[in-house]
């Protein structure tokens, strides 16, 4: 029988907390999860990397004032060792992670920057049939004149890991357009273990990494890699696309917002409406106002600026154009 959010079941959340920006999103992130959830199903754990040689830097979370206040949200911090990424490739630690995790429990894992709107117990997860973001654009492989098209780039990786490629296309797509591909924003995804989905992710984007396939000579893996190795690891555990209903993740249970001038360009009035409500309490503003994107966007009110520069009912289809109107506005900052 498959396994989903059943009443009384406990579900674990987990986002990645670390010294700098992830830290004061994190703390958004557990304020949001604490209002719109009350019944104590879904567990939050923050986790961060431990200091070791694979970052420069300390990249705990210790400011005592940022702990209190992910604990006093009902969050637990939870370290973890950072044996293959750390600061080369921060996007790591979304896959090495998982291993702090309990094991044998579902769990959900989301971006930091992301706001939960209502209750996660709305959503029918199924957590033996995984999946991923579909808020996503064709951001790889990026293509080649003379080099292999998308079928023959994402066949040799389905290939190299013994996958059917054949069941992973969407046939309702030509045949050469990127969506005909399986292809997810790291956003979020489940499974039914973090044990299981954490090995398989991080063998497949390890040796992604390190013994690519002839067809990836002329692609980047940076930042990509976690979204190159995500859709194998979900098609290889029996999941796809759409195993969720539309419209609840990345719609009214959660918004992954990527940055506040995003957040402030392109989403819902109630999405700006939950931040600024989250941001306001004098202990939560003393934490968040340490950080100066934060304290420009929220607290002196520039993300209202950013929203004046666009119509929401006729957004750029590309979020690049978003991007470069910040820019050349002056509002960029993350």
């Amino acid at each position: 029988m498959a396994r989903t959010a059943q009443a009384g079941q406990t579900v674990n959340i987990l986002i990645i907390g670390q010294a700098g920006r992830l830290q004061y999103e994190a703390v958004l992130f557990a304020a949001s999860l604490a209002e719109a959830h009350t019944a104590g199903r879904f567990r939050l754990f923050v986790a961060h990397p431990r200091p070791g040689p694979l970052w420069p830097n300390d990249p705990s979370v210790r400011d005592p004032d940022l702990v209190a206040l992910l604990e006093g949200f009902g969050a637990t911090l939870l370290p973890f060792e950072s044996r293959h990424f750390g600061h080369a490739y921060p996007y790591g630690n979304k896959i090495e992670a998982l291993a702090a995790l309990p094991e044998g429990e579902p769990f959900v894992f989301f971006d930091t920057d992301t706001l939960i709107l209502d209750d996660p117990a709305l959503v029918p997860f199924d957590f033996d049939r995984p999946t991923a973001s579909m808020r996503r654009e064709g951001t790889w492989p990026q293509l080649e004149l003379y080099g292999p098209g998308y079928a023959a780039t994402w066949k040799s990786l389905y290939d190299m890991f013994g996958l059917d490629f054949d069941s992973s296309l969407d046939l309702s797509q030509p045949d050469e357009y990127w969506q005909r591909y399986l292809y997810f924003n790291a956003g979020f995804f489940f499974y039914r273990c973090p044990k299981e989905f954490g090995s398989r992710f991080l063998h497949y984007a390890l040796a992604i990494r390190d013994t690519p396939p002839p067809e990836l000579v002329c692609q980047s893996l940076d930042p990509w890699l976690d979204q190159v190795a995500l859709p194998l690891v979900i098609h290889a555990l029996g999941g796809g696309r759409d195993t969720l209903p539309g419209g609840l993740l990345d719609g009214s249970v959660s918004c992954h917002y990527r940055t506040l001038p995003l957040l402030y360009a392109r989403e819902a009035d109630a999405v700006v409406a939950c931040l600024e409500r989250l941001a306001e309490p004098n202990r939560v503003k003393k934490v968040l106002k340490q950080y100066d994107p934060f304290k420009r966007m929220i607290y002196q009110k520039r993300g209202h600026k950013v929203r004046a520069l666009f119509d929401r009912d006729d957004l750029p289809r590309r979020e690049q154009a978003i991007r470069n109107t910040l820019k050349r506005e002056g509002f960029w900052m993350r």
